[in-house]
Formats: structure tokens, C-alpha cells, sequence
């Protein structure tokens, strides 16, 4: 088969069932072809060296290395690639976070039967494409302060269902110190106690990855 004017498309995904659901959607396009699939991010970094496809479909959560840091690593090997990102994940967090990574655009799986081509065409176009949803939830938040890494920690511990006595011992620091941290999470979240910031960062995506 002549593939020199075919989109050549990578596919990384640790469930099979979406690969081969890409794989039949690409496959099956006039003007696509899939060059390679990838398990984690690994494999990812070194398909991609390997192929240089024109379009990478990255899954955010992989074993061995993620999305985001393999979409990091690929985009300093390469500046020009062009990956779109495929979550289940629908917080602004992580969106803002691979969008400034370099991810060109961000895809729910919930959205690949109806958008996964029309997107691929568009990105390697050289368009940007973020659903409405997502980019609505990213305008809200565009000016929030974010959590700092330790602040991401403490909720984690506290999402667990650590007190603040058990989260100090986990973290090595002292009581007061917790209790500070939770003050400015719930201040930054305008959350109305600790379950209502658990339940705001998780809806928003702080806790993912």
C-alpha cells in the first residue's frame, strides 16, 4: 500500500479494547494509516523515535511512565509532534497541564466514536482542538491559584481517609503544619470542609496521576 500521503498514526493505550477501536477507525479511513501501537510511555518514546508519525493518540494513565511524561519527553525530543490527548478524565486540571506540555489536542474517550477522526484531521492540520466542555472548564479556572505538590499530598492522605494527626506522620511534619495546608486547600478551592475539597479536587483533577 502507497502510505506516502497518509497520516501516520501512533496509538498508546494500556487497554487493548481501545486500541483495537482506534486501530479498526483509523485503519478503515482513506487518507489514515496506523504506523504502531504503544502499551505505556515508554513504549511511546521509542515508537515515536522509531516512526515519527504525523499523529500520536496518548492515554494519560499507563503503567511504567505516563501520558503526560512521555507526551513531556517526545515533545523535547521532537517540538514539531503533534499528540492528542485521550482521557476518561474530564478535570481542567489535566488538561491544562498537557496543553502546556505541548498536547495540540485533548479528547474524551467518551467523545472517540464521534470525534476521533474529525480531531486527528484537524490536529494535524495544525489546529488545536480542546472539547467545549473541557475549554469551559478551563476558562472558570484560569485565574485560580493551583496546589502546590505538597498541598496535592496532603489531600491525597486526607482523600484516603488519613486524619491530620496520621497524614504529619506519613509526611514527616507536624500537626500545626497539616492544618495549614488544609486551610489554604480549602481557601483555594472555596471548599466548605476537607470532604467538599476531596470531592472538588477530584472532580477537577488534582488527584489524578
Amino acid at each position: 500500500m502507497n502510505t506516502t500521503h497518509l497520516i501516520s498514526v501512533l496509538s498508546v493505550d494500556d487497554h487493548p479494547i481501545v486500541r483495537e477501536g482506534i486501530a479498526g477507525a483509523v485503519d478503515g479511513e482513506p487518507d489514515m494509516h496506523l504506523i504502531g501501537e504503544a502499551t505505556n510511555g515508554l513504549e511511546a518514546v521509542a515508537l515515536h523515535r522509531l516512526h515519527r508519525p504525523d499523529i500520536t493518540l496518548m492515554d494519560l494513565q499507563m503503567p511504567e511512565m505516563s501520558g503526560l511524561e512521555a507526551l513531556e519527553t517526545i515533545r523535547s525530543e521532537a517540538p514539531s509532534a503533534r499528540i492528542i490527548i485521550l482521557t476518561t478524565y474530564d478535570g481542567d486540571v489535566q488538561a491544562v497541564r498537557a496543553l502546556r506540555a505541548g498536547a495540540q489536542g485533548y479528547l474524551l474517550k467518551s467523545m472517540l466514536r464521534k470525534d476521533l477522526l474529525a480531531t486527528i484531521r484537524a490536529v494535524h492540520n495544525g489546529e488545536r482542538c480542546i472539547p467545549a466542555e473541557i475549554a469551559k472548564l478551563i476558562a472558570e479556572h484560569v485565574g485560580d491559584t493551583v496546589l502546590t505538590t505538597r498541598e496535592i499530598q496532603v489531600l491525597r492522605l486526607v482523600a484516603g481517609g488519613h486524619s491530620n494527626k496520621l497524614t504529619a506522620a506519613r509526611l514527616s511534619v507536624s500537626e500545626d503544619t497539616v492544618k495549614n495546608h488544609m486551610s489554604s486547600i480549602l481557601t483555594k478551592l472555596s471548599a466548605n470542609d476537607r470532604t467538599h475539597a476531596v470531592t472538588i479536587a477530584m472532580r477537577r483533577g488534582f488527584l489524578d496521576g
